[in-house]
């Protein structure tokens, strides 16, 4: 059985500034996407990479991942938002990789995930969970304000996380949680949830930032300068 990960890469980073997909942007003369779908095979865990690209990219995305084996890593033209993306991916990775027993859902924006993260994703579905996520605690305090800005009340963040990817799924639960979804979603595992589907969690870790602004860009940037990231916690 084997490990299928499915990469939307359609986005077009308007936040980011960069004037092209954000999965394109370089760090240190290496698009995000490259980074991410070489960390994802590296794990050692993964065995097929489905990248869904802008459906006008797909020639420049198969380019930027010419290092990779083109019977590894597939490129398939994306939707128009990230729940139709990852809903197209699925639908070739079931075609392609027909022996997964392990699907998983990475950003490449979270170019930096170390290979731990993959793996003890990996090992909690194989282990019996059928949907898996790594979190982080949250840090900051939160508050919950009303419709004019005012606080009513400070949440207790002792059981709060912040949330990371990959996210694993076994097919079958990923399958029927897509199969279930009328509208755009940014997590995969909520749409497991809305199905009434169990979600474990595993550690996450601070190098699997998801770089969203020029800010997080130059964030990634910096570390790289001083520090390997993307290694072992």
């Amino acid at each position: 059985m084997k490990v299928v990960a499915l990469v939307p890469a359609a986005g077009r980073g308007v936040r980011l500034g960069a004037g092209m997909p954000k999965a394109l942007v370089p760090v240190s003369g290496e698009s995000l996407l490259v980074r991410a779908v070489r960390g994802l095979l590296d794990s050692g865990r993964v065995h097929h990479v489905v990248v869904a690209a802008p459906p006008d990219q797909v020639e420049v995305v198969e380019r930027d991942l010419g290092e990779f084996d083109p019977a590894v890593v597939h490129v398939v033209p994306g939707g128009a938002d990230r729940t139709e993306s990852v809903r197209l991916a699925l639908a070739v990775a079931e075609r392609v990789v027909p022996d997964a027993d392990v699907v998983l859902v990475h950003d490449a924006a979270r170019a930096f995930t170390p290979a731990v993260v993959i793996t003890d994703v990996v090992d909690a579905v194989r282990g019996g969970a059928s949907a898996v996520i790594p979190v982080l605690p949250v840090a900051d305090t939160i508050k919950q304000v009303d419709a004019g800005g005012a606080v009513t009340a400070t949440v207790d963040r002792s059981q709060l996380r912040s949330v990371q990817t990959p996210q694993g799924f076994s097919l079958d639960v990923l399958r029927a949680a897509y199969d279930a979804a009328g509208d755009a979603a940014t997590d995969d595992a909520g749409l497991v949830e809305r199905i009434g589907g169990e979600v474990r969690t595993v550690p996450g870790h601070p190098h699997a930032l998801k770089i969203t602004t020029a800010f997080d860009l130059a964030v990634a940037e910096s570390v790289l300068a001083v520090e390997p990231i993307g290694e072992p916690r």
